[in-house]
């Protein structure tokens, strides 16, 4: 796994769809209130428009992969349910715009009775498949969410064939998707897809999540597997989203054991907090031995994000980005949260050319 940090032509390839725009919820139920999404189509084009600007990024489309690569990490149930869902609830419920559950699955409801049938109601299966209130299906959001794997497949591949680093400006975000789950603003997991992906290809994997909230998602797809290294720097989910996993004591199960790192961070932790922890995170991918690094990159460890709580500044993003660069391994780079809208730009573009100094 050789190559050079950038193009022939000296740039760095950002891949890149329009299609993240089909989806587009008006309104997501948070804290018992509907309100505007935090995770809405302008985040991704702040970033775009920034890259764009700067000659050192070179912003290409992605390739079509279809979805035996999403399966090969997702039960084809979630596939087949996202394809058709908002479709089937406009036409058993009536016209809404954005979809949500209204009853989860719970395994506790059929304690002592074994397990359940998925419901045939799509109405219920929303709850089957999902399992929080704030990531709404719309009209366009399979398109989008199968867009956003393509754009993570094919900086992946550019990785492969021996750039050394490539960016994909995945949106919706995905590391909260787990194999058979959505939620969390993530349909797919895109960085998961990659990296079994990279692995099927050859290479040893790490995956690296600098996102402020846990790849609950990811940890769950790699959890019991030892081929694939996770790594997560993130607010210590007992006091953050998604509060159930992400403790420093989750380190993986019978061939995973040890190949799960969790290093959570205390409210208010900034750039030097940020930097010792990514230190532990390239001691943990040193012992492992991984040759391919994916970044499931969160900017929402931004000092001014609305939903968080660090204090991570734009030198503090371009000082992580060189400190993974420094580590000399193929990285692909996939874009998670970060809910700063008119600082994405910004913070994007400093963690990269970080990775690229």
């Amino acid at each position: 796994m050789t190559g050079e940090m950038t193009r022939q032509d000296g740039r760095v390839r950002v891949v890149y769809s329009p299609r993240h725009e089909l989806h587009s919820p008006e309104r997501e139920l948070e804290k018992s209130q509907f309100q505007a999404p935090f995770e809405h189509p302008g985040r991704a084009e702040v970033i775009r428009a920034a890259l764009a600007a700067d000659p050192m990024f070179d912003i290409v489309g992605p390739d079509e992969w279809g979805t035996a690569l999403i399966e090969a990490v997702h039960d084809p149930g979630l596939v087949r349910f996202l394809a058709t869902a908002w479709e089937e609830y406009q036409a058993e419920c009536g016209p809404t715009r954005d979809v949500v559950p209204d009853v989860f699955h719970h395994p506790a409801v059929r304690e002592g009775m074994g397990a359940a049938a998925e419901p045939g109601p799509v109405s219920m299966r929303l709850g089957w498949w999902c399992y929080e209130t704030t990531t709404p299906l719309t009209e366009g959001t399979y398109a989008a969410a199968r867009a956003s794997v393509d754009v993570a497949l094919s900086a992946t591949a550019a990785v492969l064939a021996g750039e050394r680093a490539a960016y994909g400006l995945c949106r919706p975000p995905g590391h909260h998707a787990a194999r058979a789950v959505y939620g969390g603003y993530c349909f797919f997991n895109n960085a998961a897809v990659a990296a079994q992906h990279a692995a099927a290809e050859g290479a040893k994997v790490a995956v690296l999540d600098v996102d402020y909230h846990h790849g609950n998602g990811t940890q769950q797809i790699f959890y019991g597997r030892g081929d694939v290294l996770f790594v997560s720097l993130h607010a210590d989910p007992a006091r953050a989203y998604p509060y159930a996993t992400g403790f420093a004591d989750e380190t993986g199960a019978g061939a995973g054991l040890g190949a799960n790192v969790n290093l959570p961070l205390g409210p208010g932790a900034g750039d030097a907090e940020v930097l010792a922890a990514l230190a532990r995170a390239g001691e943990a991918i040193d012992r492992f031995g991984a040759d391919f690094v994916v970044v499931s990159l969160g900017l929402d460890m931004y000092a001014g994000d609305p939903i968080a709580d660090l204090a991570v500044t734009a030198a503090g993003f371009a000082a992580s980005g060189r400190a993974v660069g420094e580590w000399g391994r193929p990285t692909v780079v996939l874009q998670e949260g970060g809910y700063a809208a008119a600082e994405l730009g910004t913070n994007a573009q400093a963690w990269l050319t970080g990775l690229g100094s």
